[in-house]
């Protein structure tokens, strides 16, 4: 029961706040379900603080939370003809009736959101959060075509509006196609990469992802409402995007052939859908059936089964990851499937492999059920050839031919040789991507380069690089070399976050790293603290403190810290004890808005962070700071209202100087640039007064 509250526990961080799922929902779902059987059959075991009894949480640190005004719960799932049945059969014997009218609608594979219309305006977005609050998005939400004043009748003074917010396919297809140009790691679906743009902490950024929403609810509202579907007609005249493909039914045979419909038709929408949802029309019915602490009783969503096709398994080869899993893949026969041509399937392990007795030679049956690598589910056993032998996993690493082993307590196998070549090309890469430490002119084809040429063996080699080493490799001139060279140094100034990201430790994330730096401050602080303390710090449990504490007790991670320290890598000891207390802007919210002439927004909001702050997205009672710049629009106007400080960018720098900004100053060379008379910004005259 431990252990699979441990794996819960570390999916549910995953998918909430990660945004980067290992597993389907089915899956998960099925975790969810032996955790439920071991729990009612060893009640005395069961404890309910454990997180496994609450919603999952997408609440991040940086972001401001809002409550919502009416608990956003999520939806229970079911796979099963015979489970909607039951469904019906339980709302029938609450409301005592024989036939019940359903509404049917495709579930779009997005993010919830609740968005807040105040006389008509648009005033806040929030995520799901936790159900009872969630952070606010709304500079990120500012960006979707929503309508900013509703217009139509009975319009109520105050409602919380409740959709899915979603990417394209087609749009999900053209940022990878971008990324596979630049040598970066694809994304794995829209879903995930949706979640990841709705939390991005520059506005900008997400508007370039061009993110829509689909709305389907009310949360709180001033206006009572007959039926779900005149819900639907009321959300269509205040201008609200709907749902185009719903439909309301007589009883639940009727609802079931629609959700096969729908079904059929999943490939025609502009949206990805995993299932459909089942509602009760009546709004009367569905208050008096109520809801769990989790979700709605009158609501039901049904998941489709995965797309599937059958196709040859021409060979298995091994990838070898980062930290050394030999992960197996099928190379297939090129096949249509879910509107992409495939061609590779993952194979997960050695022990799915001899489960499932799959063979080099075989027919295959392959499904997609959202990543961009399908899986093989089983062999089509009557056309195996009568030649075929079962798959012998290997014994030695086919990258360097390292021996392999298995750890007692994992399922892969592993190579131990930490100078094998996939391995440090992508230890290289994570390193030097934009999530990690930034490093320009370094993608995949420069750092395979590099490792053949013996040059770099691991991370800290980076600063070794001279250019004359360069300039004796193919394809490198004076002035590539030169680049690379100036970024990397650069690299060197980059937030303690970053390096800490960048060095790979087993489940900690961008996220996860920035909280460990906010809460510790300094790279030596992080390597020493106990596992205890790290499971204290927001958002990290006991598996990810585990991890990082397993990762730096290894002589080997603490000789590569003592190696980036000497090439003079910011670990955050630049700032003395003395010196952070004297930080004003520890503990301080800002809000940055409108565009500062001497500096973009990550650099802005860089400093902040460095200097003890944080950035958040929307003005509030909690806000110390808005920093206004040029075209500075409504959260100016709210500061102002609520006599927050504003800075125009000369008191912005002013502050930071005030504030132990040498320190800053040391870290990011950038803000040494910042000279001279600016600009003031348009709206002077407001900030004057």
């Amino acid at each position: 029961m431990k252990a699979l509250r441990r794996e819960i526990e570390r999916h549910d961080r995953l998918y909430y706040r990660e945004a980067k799922p290992e597993i389907s929902d089915l899956e998960y779902d099925r975790l969810r379900q032996a955790l439920a059987e071991l729990e009612a059959a060893h009640p005395n075991l069961v404890d309910r603080n454990d997180s496994t009894h609450a919603i999952g949480d997408d609440r991040l640190e940086g972001f401001v939370t809002y409550r919502h005004r009416q608990p956003m719960l999520s939806l229970e799932n079911t796979y099963s003809k015979e489970a909607l049945r039951h469904f019906d059969r339980r709302l029938c014997q609450l409301l005592e009736t024989d036939c019940l009218d359903y509404v049917v609608e495709p579930k779009i594979d997005g993010v919830a959101l609740s968005l807040t219309y105040e006389n008509g305006r648009f005033v806040r977005a929030i995520t799901r959060g936790n159900s009872v609050e969630g952070d606010d998005v709304t500079a990120n939400v500012h960006t979707l075509a929503l309508p900013g004043a509703l217009s139509g009748v009975h319009l109520p003074k105050v409602v919380e509006v409740r959709g899915e917010m979603y990417l394209t396919p087609r749009e999900f297809e053209r940022i990878n196609a971008e990324r596979k140009t630049a040598d970066l790691p694809l994304y794995a679906n829209p879903r995930n990469l949706a979640a990841g743009s709705l939390k991005l902490l520059d506005p900008k950024a997400s508007a370039r992802r061009k993110l829509e929403i689909i709305f389907y609810g009310i949360g709180y509202s001033e206006r009572t409402f007959g039926s779900q579907e005149e819900l639907y007609e009321c959300l269509r005249l205040w201008g609200f995007p709907i749902l185009e493909a719903y439909g309301v039914f007589r009883g639940i045979d009727a609802a079931w052939a629609y959700v096969q419909k729908l079904e059929r038709m999943r490939d025609t929408f502009r949206y990805e859908t995993d299932g459909a949802v089942i509602k009760l029309n009546a709004i009367e019915q569905q208050c008096k059936v109520g809801a769990t602490a989790k979700a709605p009783r009158w609501a039901i969503a049904f998941k489709f089964s995965a797309q599937q096709v059958t196709t040859r398994l021409n060979a298995i080869t091994i990838q070898v990851g980062r930290t050394g899993i030999l992960t197996p893949v099928a190379q297939l026969e090129p096949v249509q499937l879910a509107g992409t041509c495939v061609s590779r399937a993952t194979l997960h392990n050695a022990d799915e492999i001899a489960r499932k007795d799959i063979r080099q030679g075989d027919a295959v049956v392959v499904e997609k059920a959202g990543d961009i690598i399908p899986a093989v589910v089983q062999t089509v056993l009557a056309q195996r050839p009568a030649s075929s032998q079962p798959y012998r996993f290997p014994s030695l690493c086919p990258a360097c031919h390292t021996p392999v082993i298995r750890l007692p307590d994992e399922i892969a196998w592993r190579c131990t040789n930490l100078n094998c070549p996939p391995q440090v090309c992508r230890r290289i890469l994570h390193y030097a991507s934009r999530n990690s430490m930034d490093i320009d002119h370094l993608g995949k084809a420069v750092v395979d380069q590099l490792v053949e040429a013996g040059l770099v063996a691991r991370v800290a080699d980076l600063y070794k690089l001279r250019v004359d080493a360069l300039l004796e490799l193919e394809h490198f001139g004076q002035k590539a070399a030169d680049n690379l060279i100036q970024a990397i140094d650069q690299s060197k100034q980059r937030p303690l976050w970053r390096l800490l990201h960048g060095l790979g430790i087993p489940h900690v994330g961008e996220q996860t790293a920035k909280e460990l730096t906010r809460h510790f401050q300094s790279l030596n602080a992080v390597m020493q603290a106990a596992t205890e303390a790290l499971s204290a710090v927001f958002g990290v449990g006991e598996i990810v403190a585990q991890s990082v504490r397993s990762f730096f007790s290894q002589p080997s991670h603490q000789e590569l810290v003592q190696q980036l320290v000497a090439y003079g890598l910011n670990t955050g000891e630049q700032f003395s004890e003395d010196l952070k207390e004297a930080i004003a802007l520890k503990g301080k919210t800002f809000v940055l808005t409108g565009t500062l002439p001497g500096a973009t927004r990550r650099q802005a909001k860089d400093w902040i962070e460095q200097a003890g702050g944080k950035v958040v997205s929307s003005v509030s009672a909690l806000t110390h700071y808005v920093v206004a710049g040029e075209a500075s629009g409504s959260k100016l106007e709210k500061a102002l209202a609520r006599g927050i400080p504003v800075l125009d960018e000369a008191a912005f720098k002013a502050l930071l100087e005030a504030q132990g900004t040498q320190a800053v100053r040391r870290r990011d060379p950038a803000l040494k640039q910042q000279e001279g008379e600016r600009k003031p910004p348009r709206n002077k005259e407001a900030l004057q007064r």
